[in-house]
């Protein structure tokens, strides 16, 4: 690694803020560490934490249960009956966390660079997420529907959401893992709540006043929350100097060329182009069942609770167990769920239940374990976690995206309606949905070897943290 360089807009990490103090933007006056907040804990660390995972929960919540909404879309002959309403109706959900995820790799560098317009830019993501929920509830096309309910939604979450990540590695150093996986949390609280929420709304009074509802209580909800989601360090801070755009670029991307990097990426995008695809297609899956909304959304429910399980767990037990340890394990287990759990055990209500809670908390924690993983290379600089976590990131938006027209194209005599799946032992094997569950398990199995493989290259085989 090269010498230190001095960045232009990127402020100090909670480790880097030293005691020979930090400029205040106001004037040439230091502000010693002393006069500012504590690092891992007091009010102002938890408080942002708190409004962060209020953050991920309504603004990744949506789209992680869009599954809801697809079973209302697909029995609509409004929509169901419009051209290649089978493709583009499932992309939907997961073209808007796809650009959140995908997004991180401009947004995270601009968001460093530009140190006095973070706030900006998340209140123009709250005004996005509104304008693309409330004007998606007069889309009376699937492409006006996709390209509000999913793009407009997916910019305005990723303006929102990277500040407030880049603000975690200035409250948060020791505690950076139970901190992440908290705020990775607020999406299983909201994959949790929505699908027992919406359900009966968008039974009573359909889809587009519960989007309108939707729109107004997520504006309502962000605008209170947003004053406590700010950061540690004066944010609009220069530091001065002549500057080596060659030697920056070195300093800044030097994890490109490591090689243990790119082995958990590659794991990364694998598990990307599996995990998506259960959330998307469970409710669909218990419908043909021939269980009730109520049941299907309940099966989505019960998935993301494991979820926030697998995330709050995952993220604290990296902050003391070996990362390749908890990767390795829970990759394999979540393909067993697959293989197992759905394609065997899943013909009735109790299987897709205890399907999709065991499949929630051996997949639902794998980016709660990407802030233990990246500190060694990062060496707790807040430029380079960013820019690995923003690459993390846009991996994972690549799989999104492009698991939903693999799966869908990967089913046999798609059907929507109630009943189409064969019951029985082993049904799912027999039915549609037997190439979706081969693929989804497959993917996983080879994130699995792929991250053993890392976890040997790496050559840290205690149990223990390093």
């Amino acid at each position: 690694m090269s010498d230190p360089v001095e960045l232009q807009g990127i402020p100090s990490s909670a480790t880097q803020a030293s005691a020979s103090g930090v400029q205040d933007p106001a004037g040439g006056a230091h502000l010693n560490e002393s006069s500012l907040a504590p690092v891992d804990r007091g009010s102002g660390a938890w408080s942002f934490l708190a409004g962060a995972f209020l953050i991920e929960g309504l603004v990744w919540g949506f789209p992680t249960a869009y599954g809801v909404f697809l079973v209302i879309y697909l029995e609509d002959p409004a929509w169901a009956s419009q051209k290649h309403a089978r493709g583009l109706l499932p992309l939907i959900g997961p073209m808007a966390s796809g650009i959140m995820y995908s997004a991180a790799p401009v947004t995270y560098p601009l968001a460093a660079r530009f140190p006095s317009h973070r706030r900006k830019a998340m209140w123009l993501g709250v005004v996005l997420i509104f304008v693309s929920l409330f004007g998606a509830s007069f889309a009376h096309t699937i492409s006006s529907l996709l390209a509000l309910q999913g793009v407009v939604y997916g910019v305005g979450g990723a303006l929102l959401y990277a500040p407030a990540m880049y603000y975690l590695s200035d409250w948060f150093a020791e505690r950076r893992g139970l901190a992440l996986g908290v705020i990775d949390a607020g999406t299983a609280c909201g994959g949790l709540l929505l699908p027992l929420i919406l359900p009966p709304l968008l039974n009573r009074f359909g889809s587009t006043k519960v989007l309108r509802f939707y729109s107004i209580v997520c504006l309502g909800i962000l605008v209170v929350v947003l004053p406590f989601v700010r950061g540690r360090l004066p944010e609009a801070r220069v530091m001065h100097g002549p500057i080596n755009p060659r030697a920056v670029a070195q300093h800044r991307f030097f994890w490109l060329k490591d090689k243990t990097f790119w082995v958990i990426n590659l794991a990364n995008t694998l598990q990307g182009l599996a995990y998506f695809v259960p959330l998307l297609w469970l409710p669909t899956y218990a419908s043909s069942l021939r269980l009730n909304s109520r049941d299907s959304s309940l099966s989505l429910a019960l998935l993301n609770a494991a979820s926030l399980v697998g995330r709050l767990g995952n993220g604290t037990l990296s902050d003391i167990i070996n990362p390749w340890l908890i990767a390795s394990t829970t990759l394999m287990l979540a393909s067993l769920s697959i293989f197992v759990l759905w394609g065997v055990l899943s013909y009735n209500f109790a299987g897709v239940l205890v399907y999709g809670i065991a499949y929630g908390c051996f997949a639902g924690g794998w980016t709660s374990l990407w802030a233990s993983f990246v500190r060694p290379i990062a060496k707790d600089d807040p430029t380079h976690t960013t820019s690995m976590l923003g690459c993390l990131m846009l991996f994972r938006g690549i799989g999104s995206i492009l698991s939903t027209p693999i799966s869908t194209a990967l089913q046999t005599n798609f059907q929507s309606g109630f009943g189409d799946e064969p019951i029985g032992t082993g049904g799912a094997y027999k039915g549609s949905y037997e190439k979706v569950i081969l693929y989804a398990g497959t993917c996983f199995a080879a994130a699995a070897l792929i991250v053993t493989t890392g976890w040997i290259m790496s050559g840290t085989f205690s149990i223990r943290r390093q």
